[in-house]
């Protein structure tokens, strides 16, 4: 029976239980006092120890204490597994596109975003999912959080892309619209990495308000900022043909 390496065997209340030929089963336990949406990224690996791929499973409305049991099947060339990154975001605030509309009528979420050359673009989309319009005029509100989902101080976020790359596509001005039932509008974060001088700032969440006042949602768009201190954000745009591509 192949088994998991010491490191992986516990993370941020992740724990591979056992590991077989043609499985592995884990643990995740939410330590927090607040029900939670957690993300586990997994590496299967191969009889070497290197990645073969990765795998993501996510517990949604873990109760506080709470264990739930799983499983990442191996397969082919696989016969371990590591737990890489463990994310876990209050189920209060917690990004679900595919999930029940929440009170607020809308849906949040954020795209796998795009890199060229240590430019960073991922687009977020805001879904009408309610029975009323919703009314939208500006950009979205940000806090940028660490994986303690703590608030960063130092980094300054910019309306616009313009003063991080040119060609982002989220140089917009704002516009009043209003999108109908399920009618959707988009935003686009974009940021670099690059680092110089000083400690690199690596935040992995964002909490979005779409409207001033608004409830929260927090994304997970893995910032890493470099020492640049700056994120760029667009305006609301009406979405007819989904995010921009990255700028070059």
């Amino acid at each position: 029976m192949a088994s998991a390496s010491p490191s992986a065997r516990a993370k941020d209340g992740v724990r591979i239980t056992a590991v077989s030929a043609v499985c592995a089963d884990y643990e995740v336990t939410n330590g927090t006092g607040e029900a939670a949406d957690v993300t586990v990224l997994f590496s299967r690996t191969g009889a070497s120890g290197g990645a073969v791929d990765n795998v993501t499973k996510t517990v949604e409305g873990l109760a506080p204490g709470a264990v739930e049991k799983g499983r990442v099947e191996l397969g082919g060339t696989a016969s371990g597994v590591k737990v890489l990154r463990v994310r876990s975001v209050p189920s209060a605030e917690a990004s679900r596109p595919n999930g029940p509309c929440p009170a607020s009528g809308v849906l949040v979420s954020a795209d796998e975003g795009d890199a060229a050359m240590g430019l960073r673009v991922v687009g977020l989309r805001l879904r009408n999912c309610g029975t009323a319009e919703v009314a939208l005029n500006g950009y979205p509100e940000l806090q940028v959080l660490d994986v303690e989902r703590r608030p960063v101080d130092g980094v300054q976020v910019v309306h616009g892309g313009a003063r991080i790359a040119s060609g982002t596509g989220a140089d917009d001005p704002p516009r009043a619209f209003t999108l109908k039932p399920g009618e959707a509008a988009g935003s686009t974060l974009v940021w670099r990495n690059t680092t110089e001088g000083g400690a690199p700032v690596n935040a992995p969440y964002v909490r979005v308000r779409a409207t001033p006042g608004a409830a929260p949602v927090t994304v997970t768009p893995e910032l890493d900022l470099g020492t640049t201190g700056r994120l760029g954000v667009g305006a609301w745009v009406r979405d007819d043909a989904g995010p921009p591509a990255p700028g070059r």
